[in-house]
């Protein structure tokens, strides 16, 4: 590799960087302003995690009022992240992958579905059969499928959306 391959790859990185760091910046003021028009308190947080703008709203009150924005099975937080994606979109031009996270509840999901991938994998290589999984949402067969890479099997996705699932197959 030359110094100038080198020296283009740094800056291709620091350009990414710059961009997601953008993104979190759009998706806060959106945030602030919705928070603002909603009457509710909340941080936000801004991060690049894995290649992507990660946005957290998080509140000192133990996150009551947040739940509001969490909704039932996260489905509001799944709505509002797209609304915030859009937001960066309209912005920037650019198609965002942008995460956000509201009262911890995806960290915590991710734990769940990180151990749910764990024990499907564990059931796999003492059954040699595959396992069928519920259907999830895109984020949720994410975590799955990594957790089942991360346990040394492999798992795909089947059906259509929204009853799309992971199948978790043996070595």
């Amino acid at each position: 590799m030359t110094e100038g391959t080198t020296t283009s790859a740094a800056a291709e990185g620091v350009d990414t960087l710059s961009r997601l760091e953008q993104e979190g910046e759009i998706a806060a003021d959106y945030l602030e302003g919705l928070l603002d028009i909603a009457d509710l308190d909340g941080d936000i947080d801004m991060d690049v995690e894995a290649d992507r703008a990660a946005v957290s709203i998080i509140s000192d009150a133990g996150g009551r009022d947040l739940q509001k924005l969490v909704g039932r099975d996260g489905e509001v937080l799944e709505a509002l992240q797209e609304l915030t994606r859009l937001a960066v979109h309209r912005e920037t031009g650019d198609r965002s992958r942008l995460m956000l996270d509201i009262a911890g509840y995806r960290a915590r999901k991710r734990e769940e579905l990180s151990e749910l991938g764990a024990k499907a994998a564990a059931e796999v290589k003492s059954s040699g059969e595959p396992v069928k999984m519920n259907p999830m949402t895109p984020f949720e067969r994410k975590v799955v499928h990594d957790a089942v890479k991360a346990a040394g099997l492999r798992s795909e996705s089947e059906g259509e959306e929204p009853q799309r699932f992971v199948v978790v197959l043996p070595a």
